[in-house]
């Protein structure tokens, strides 16, 4: 009778139904889960930022609807943080955007810019969203593959075939670090990135969620150091992951001040800004990131080598991130990642998340994260010494 749409049709089928399905059958017979699947930091926010927040929150004035924009303090804050941490310069007023969290600015930039029919390249694996979002503009996903081999960066050779042969192309989604792989990039890489979008008139639109997760003193760089990114793109930023703050749901987008218009003027007829309190605490964060952010690289790395060796002694063959919270591992040759997934779960009570949840190019291969203390990844290490 009420019939869901062709945009919800088109999403494919949710995966982790029947993994939720199977972990429930385990904790109804009394078993305790190790969870390992989702993204979702374990430690505490930081204190300092939870002061502003509680000094914040006594203000009447914050409680009323915030600017679309964002308080020009928190943009000039983040402006800032783009300078001191990447060397990047941006206007505040005209290159900076506030986001509720900056999974709601990807998912509406193609309401921006992609027209019915068009397209956006979606890197396979990838973040669903980027798919998602490109649906909800009657747009068309063109998925191009993350290859083992090319160390998880597109092959632009497989870009240019795609531009070439297929719809008119608006939009280019990436994201290094990237989530799932954990696989980093290079200037010189971004660099190539310029060109291409350059030949092509394509937006690039930079995931840089993980900037500041990086391991062995391997600073990340950003997209918008490249000498003119910020003409064919923008880059956008999350507090989530880097000072503990998923619930919080901060973040800003950064760069090409026509392409910030645009999603600005999505953003004024869909929603409001960020809670000014929560705003005025991502100031705290922004201003004040180091050393919290060297402590908490600290705590994952420790994580990390940890969990790398065991995953590798029970047989899988494990990549070890650079940089991210996640551990991407290839399974043997024939085996199912939501397969392994499953059989993970039944016999071991460890909960991941197979490779297919980001796309058919993450079939074989499966996510760990670091999102658990070392006690409890010494006790993962402890139940994989039998083997997978």
């Amino acid at each position: 009778m009420f019939e869901m749409t062709h945009r919800l049709k088109q999403l494919p089928p949710y995966l982790f139904a029947r993994i939720d399905e199977i972990k429930q059958e385990e904790i109804r017979k009394g078993r305790k889960l190790i969870a390992l699947g989702i993204g979702d930091p374990d430690l505490p926010t930081p204190e300092f930022v939870i002061r502003r927040l509680e000094v914040a929150a006594r203000n009447p004035e914050n409680h009323q609807y915030p600017s679309y924009w964002g308080m020009g303090e928190f943009r000039r804050a983040a402006a800032r943080f783009m300078e001191k941490r990447f060397g990047v310069g941006v206007n505040p007023d005209t290159e900076v955007l506030s986001l509720i969290g900056s999974k709601e600015g990807i998912a509406h930039i193609p309401l921006a810019f992609v027209n019915p029919g068009e397209a956006a390249l979606i890197p396979d694996p990838g973040y669903p969203v980027y798919h998602s979002a490109t649906l909800f503009a009657d747009g068309i996903p063109l998925p191009f593959r993350l290859k083992e081999e090319n160390g998880f960066l597109p092959d632009f050779a497989d870009l240019e075939r795609l531009v070439k042969t297929g719809p008119r192309v608006k939009l280019l989604f990436l994201n290094y670090p990237n989530n799932p792989t954990g696989a980093v990039a290079t200037r010189e890489f971004f660099r190539e990135v310029v060109a291409f979008a350059r030949r092509h008139e394509i937006i690039v639109c930079h995931d840089n969620a993980y900037s500041e997760l990086f391991f062995d003193g391997k600073a990340q760089p950003s997209f918008l150091e490249v000498p003119g990114a910020k003409d064919v793109g923008v880059e956008f930023h999350s507090l989530s992951k880097t000072f503990n703050m998923t619930g919080w749901r901060v973040g800003f987008v950064a760069g090409n001040p026509r392409v910030i218009a645009g999603l600005a003027k999505v953003k004024t007829n869909i929603d409001s800004g960020i809670f000014n309190a929560c705003q005025e605490a991502g100031i705290e964060a922004l201003d004040h990131y180091e050393p919290f952010c060297t402590e908490l690289r600290s705590i994952y790395q420790k994580r990390r080598d940890i969990l790398v060796p065991a995953l590798r002694r029970a047989g899988l063959a494990c990549h070890t991130p650079e940089a991210t919270f996640y551990v991407w591992c290839k399974l043997a040759q024939g085996l199912k990642s939501e397969e392994f997934v499953l059989n993970l779960i039944r016999t071991k009570g460890i909960v991941s998340t197979p490779g297919t949840g980001f796309g058919a190019g993450g079939e074989g291969f499966v996510r760990f994260t670091l999102c658990s203390d070392a006690a409890v990844l010494k006790q993962v290490a402890e139940i994989l010494s039998a083997s997978i």
